[in-house]
């Protein structure tokens, strides 16, 4: 039961590493032409006076219409839920880790020693999902600041829903 559900989660990972893989291959394929790089033909640029250049104060530029604020109740929203869900995905593996269960991923498993260490993992998950959020806004990516955490929220819940059935 536990391969298949691996295999089924690979199967689309391993089709999408594969199509990065083949859209990238023709960009390392590009080759130089050293004819182009003959020494011979580069001239050094003729030493002219550089005419007086008046300073113009810098312009700028407007923002960007879908800007936001970083807390905006959306991103409130999402950062409430991301760290609900975590919370129950915390709840739920060290209950599953006490009766015996496995923690199957590979990151988690390292801080499922303990309580204490389980609940460092989680809220450091929740701190890293606001944070990478942050840079991404500051950066401009709004749609991909957003989707950071709706990734999370996707992710916590499979795990709790997973966790819940296989008691």
């Amino acid at each position: 039961m536990l391969n298949q559900w691996l295999s089924s989660i690979l199967r689309p990972r391993t089709a999408l590493l594969l199509m990065i893989l083949g859209f990238s291959r023709p960009g390392t394929a590009q080759q130089i032409s050293l004819a182009l790089l003959e020494p011979g033909e580069m001239q050094p640029a003729p030493l002219t006076p550089r005419p007086m250049v008046n300073l113009a104060q810098p312009v700028v530029p407007p923002e960007a219409p879908s800007a936001h604020r970083f807390w905006d109740r959306g991103n409130s929203i999402l950062f409430a839920t991301s760290a609900a869900v975590s919370a129950a995905d915390f709840v739920v593996t060290r209950d599953n880790l006490r009766s015996g269960g496995q923690e199957l991923n590979p990151v988690t498993r390292l801080f499922s020693g303990s309580t204490t260490g389980l609940a460092v993992n989680f809220v450091g998950e929740t701190a890293g999902v606001v944070g990478l959020s942050y840079v991404l806004h500051k950066t401009g990516h709004h749609k991909l600041e957003r989707a950071v955490s709706m990734l999370n929220i996707g992710s916590s819940a499979a795990a709790v829903t997973f966790g819940m059935i296989h008691r």
